[in-house]
């Protein structure tokens, strides 16, 4: 994610026949529909990075020994591991849920930045928990979780920043539109 390359598109002067503007789409519909199929992707997307982040902290802990007993055996791993893996279950419900909304034809706007904002705040919570769970060797190349941390910030960017999301759903709660 954070190597792909960014760019700017200037167009000036430029004409497109009639024949070039997407059918039945007008106004803005066309591109913020596919923007909601990227964000509906982010998801699932931003779970899948979670729950590698939580199985690599699982596995490192059970082989790795501390005081002579495995990191896995400590309370404070344990709550760690129970906590990310609680997140990752709701996050995938949640998922679920408008999976089978957007296949029903009843999914709205608003419902999937309810989807994107809080599975990217919580796989980036948990990228980062699990990385502390491999001590030093979380901020190492062998290890993936704080790779995915890295990755989940630009996801939080990509189609809509959480403050973006913040003010779609601020608006569907409020009925009062804070964009300006």
């Amino acid at each position: 994610m954070r190597a792909s390359i960014q760019c700017d598109i200037e167009l000036s002067d430029l004409r497109l026949p009639e024949s070039a503007v997407l059918p039945n789409v007008v106004g803005l519909k066309g591109p913020f529909s596919c923007l909601n199929e990227a964000r509906y992707g982010i998801i699932w997307g931003a779970m899948g990075a979670a729950r590698d982040a939580f199985e690599v902290a699982l596995d490192y802990s059970k082989e790795r020994l501390q005081f002579g007993r495995p990191l896995a055996g400590y309370q404070l791993t344990q709550q760690k591991l129970v906590d990310m893996a609680l997140e990752i279950n709701k996050g995938f419900l949640l998922a679920l849920h408008l999976v089978r909304m957007k296949d029903g034809g009843t999914l709205q706007p608003d419902q999937i930045s309810v989807g994107k904002l809080n599975n990217c705040r919580e796989a980036i919570k948990i990228a980062r928990e699990a990385r502390t769970i491999l001590g030093g060797n979380g901020i190492t190349l062998d290890h993936s979780p704080l790779r995915h941390a890295n990755n989940l910030e630009s996801v939080r960017t990509y189609e809509g920043t959480d403050e973006v999301h913040t003010l779609i759903l601020g608006s569907k709660l409020t009925g009062i539109a804070a964009f300006r």
